[in-house]
């Protein structure tokens, strides 16, 4: 793709007016947003996406709208997984429901500037070294072996990590929340709230998931546009999308191998390209090589489509058997 700097500009400024609507409706009115409202917005951005590939695919073509709805998907899945994490740090530091709101757009907004950043980094090493992707492959598989043998416990996901506990040190902490703010009168003395090591705890487990997300959109496509824009998708509703669920997420507990299985496919698919342009010397003489096979960006689609589905399907099927279960057993 050649995108001008004019694209590249006019689709920051409607992205970044996006996000200032959301600021702006959250700094107005802090509240637990209702069911109703929570799925407008999800419809909202959902619809957005799904506009801006269709955008794409009568300015650029259907194989450049292919790779950005591939994109948006892997990333939207390992989104909601980012939600599971959030949930358990709010559950951990009491955040009362009214205030997550904030810390939510916070995180999202953290998670932004870190993957940007990411983007830029990851660009720039592809374009200069194409062995790049041999460890961005081995990498995703790593990752995706160590996701499924964590399994259905979401509570290993989260681990108070160095900058938390010297925060919790170090800083002077109230002993409650003074709203959302990040700093109160406490005796006559300024003190930090628990929403400052919230806010840590946030941005430190965006930076590990970026680890994670980075690699994966690099493997179904190398446009930094498409890599860019898909990510924002991704994560623009995913505040509203935390509330909908509810519930709902704890359900999901098949959805880890799910992604594992996604994850470990496009580290897979990304080691067999890096062989196909294979440059390295002690690699079949520096020769690509020959018998390493293209997976076309349409069979990615369905092969991510298909493990997210049959993992939801499957989630959702044995925690309602469950639940029957539990049941059957609580009126005996």
């Amino acid at each position: 793709m050649d995108v001008s700097g004019l694209v590249w500009a006019i689709t920051l400024v409607a992205l970044t007016a996006v996000l200032l609507v959301d600021l702006f409706i959250i700094g107005r009115r802090p509240h637990e947003p209702s069911v109703r409202e929570s799925s407008l917005w999800v419809a909202f951005y959902v619809g957005l996406a799904l506009l801006f590939g269709v955008g794409l695919w009568l300015t650029a073509g259907g194989s450049v709208a292919g790779q950005f709805y591939t994109g948006w998907l892997t990333e939207y899945s390992l989104s909601v997984d980012n939600l599971f994490v959030f949930m358990i740090i709010m559950a951990r530091f009491a955040v009362p429901r009214q205030y997550q709101q904030k810390v939510l757009l916070v995180g999202i907004v953290l998670a932004l500037i870190m993957r940007g950043g990411f983007i830029a980094l990851g660009a720039a090493l592809i374009s200069q070294f194409s062995w790049v992707f041999y460890i961005f492959g081995a990498f995703l598989i790593y990752t995706a072996i160590n996701l499924a043998r964590q399994g259905e416990s979401a509570e290993d996901e989260f681990q108070e990590n160095v900058l938390i506990r010297w925060s919790r040190r170090a800083l002077p902490i109230s002993r409650g929340y003074d709203a959302a703010r990040l700093t109160t009168r406490e005796q006559g003395r300024r003190m930090f709230t628990p929403m400052l090591i919230v806010m840590i705890a946030i941005g430190t487990t965006d930076l590990l998931f970026a680890l994670d997300s980075i690699p994966a959109i690099f493997g179904i496509t190398h446009e930094p546009y498409l890599v860019f824009t898909a990510n924002v998708f991704a994560l623009m509703g995913l505040r509203q999308l935390y509330f909908l669920l509810g519930g709902l997420l704890n359900r999901l507990i098949y959805l880890s191998y799910g992604l594992a299985v996604v994850l470990g496919f496009i580290g897979v698919k990304l080691i067999l390209e890096a062989l196909a342009e294979n440059s390295l010397f002690f690699l079949n003489g520096g020769e690509p090589v020959g018998w390493a096979p293209h997976i076309p960006i349409w069979l990615s689609l369905l092969a991510i489509v298909g493990i997210l589905a049959v993992a939801t399907v499957a989630s959702l099927v044995k925690s309602s058997r469950d639940r029957r279960r539990d049941l059957t057993g609580a009126g005996r």
